[in-house]
Formats: C-alpha cells, sequence, structure tokens
C-alpha cells in the first residue's frame, strides 16, 4: 500500500499541522527536511519529532495518544528505594550529555537503533547550544545508565534512555522527576508508549491535549539552575 505524506520545504521550517498526522502508522506527519538546531527546535515546540532508520529519508512524527510523565506524581516503589539503599548510584545532570547520547545509539546495536550518526551529531549540537540536556548515572566513576532530551519552556521531551546496570533508567528517571518538579517542570513527554516506559509509570494523553498543554507550557522559562550541570539529591 502506497502512503502519500507532505514533503518538508527545506526552504522553510514550517511544518505540517501535527493533527494532520496518519493514524497508520500512528503520527506519521510528513518526510524530508534536515537536522538543523533550528528545525529540531521547532518541531518539538509543536509536538513533532523525528524518527527513522539508516537509509530512510528522516520521518517527523506527532503519535496519538502520546505517552507522558507527570513528575509530581512519580512514585518509586519500595523496592526500588531498597535498591537505592544498598546501590547508591551518583545521579548527575549535564555532566555527560555526548557520551549519553553516544550510548543510547550503541546499547541496541546498529540495526536497531533509529539514533544514526546523523541523529547522534545533531541532539550533540543542541547540547552544545544549550536545549539538549541529560541524566547520568554512575557506578563508582563508570557510566551505566541515563537519559536526553529537549527543554521546551516547563516541558522536557524525552528522547532515548539506556541501562547498563540493574534499575539505572528508573533511578534516572525517578531523581529528575524529582527536580524537575522542584524547578516548575510540569510534564516529561516520552513520545510513543511501550512496555518498559509503560513499568516505569508512564500513562497516556491523547494529542489534543498534549498539545495544548505543550502550547501552554513552552514558553514559560523554568529558573536557569534547573539545567546547570550538577549532582542531583532527594
Amino acid at each position: 500500500m502506497t502512503i502519500y505524506i507532505p514533503e518538508i520545504d527545506p526552504a522553510s521550517l514550517q511544518f505540517p499541522d501535527p493533527n494532520t498526522a496518519r493514524t497508520e502508522p500512528n503520527g506519521l506527519l510528513a518526510f524530508g527536511g534536515d537536522l538543523s538546531p533550528q528545525r529540531l527546535r521547532q518541531a518539538y515546540r509543536h509536538g513533532i519529532f523525528p524518527w527513522y532508520s539508516q537509509g530512510e529519508p528522516i520521518l517527523w512524527w506527532s503519535p496519538n495518544p502520546r505517552g507522558i510523565f507527570i513528575p509530581q506524581q512519580f512514585t518509586p516503589s519500595k523496592s526500588l528505594r531498597k535498591f537505592m539503599r544498598k546501590n547508591p548510584y551518583r545521579i548527575t545532570l549535564n555532566h555527560a550529555c555526548h557520551a549519553v547520547i553516544r550510548h543510547c545509539a550503541e546499547s541496541r546495536g546498529p540495526n536497531q537503533t533509529w539514533i544514526t550518526e546523523t541523529m547522534i551529531n545533531a541532539y550533540q549540537t543542541l547540547h552544545d547550544q544549550g536545549n539538549c540536556h541529560s541524566v547520568e548515572v554512575w557506578q563508582d566513576q563508570q557510566l551505566v545508565g541515563g537519559f536526553y532530551g529537549i527543554a521546551v519552556g516547563s516541558i522536557f521531551c524525552g528522547e532515548s534512555m539506556f541501562s547498563l546496570a540493574d534499575n539505572a533508567s528508573k533511578i534516572a528517571l525517578w531523581y529528575f522527576c524529582h527536580h524537575f518538579n522542584l524547578h516548575g517542570g510540569q510534564l516529561i513527554d516520552c513520545q510513543m508508549m511501550n512496555p518498559h516506559l509503560a513499568s516505569l509509570g508512564a500513562s497516556e494523553l491523547d494529542r489534543q491535549h498534549f498539545l495544548s498543554l505543550l502550547h501552554q507550557q513552552r514558553d514559560i522559562a523554568l529558573p536557569a539552575a534547573c539545567y546547570h550541570p550538577q549532582t542531583l539529591v532527594l
């Protein structure tokens, strides 16, 4: 079956209305364009993100429903609290964003990841410009887990996470939710729901509701200290 979707004008940063995204495959909106910082920032401000495999054109998505976390509602399980007491990982913010992005790609293998070299370079550039942020989990001096994403006002748009040690990604999310909530963060977007996100406590929000919240929150600046490199504590 042939699928017809709009092509992005390379001379324009404008995207189609996210509400015109296809229902099958869920959320496919457009193709083409590039991964310039300006285009990526514009995409996230409108609830759109790139997701494609090596050898494909850039594909842009806005799925319905949307996977989300409400930071003030995140509650770690008793077993996770107990694990953290016995395994005192160190959790940091923006200490090794380039490495986190690279780990997220490599932990899935070359045939399983959508995080191509072009994607890696694009998000590393966004980090250098102050738009992409990471949470890191350290066991002694080794990076064993974390995630990265894009800040859009008081919303954090999560991109990918990895875990090389027990519970590392859960603990990264736990500590970040606590920190993000303290600084006025309202919502963590995790794009498409999957079993791993559901196991962490993610819920679903219909696209129209998500876009409405995004439009309300995307220009609300959080305190600069929210994303300063630091060690996260509870």
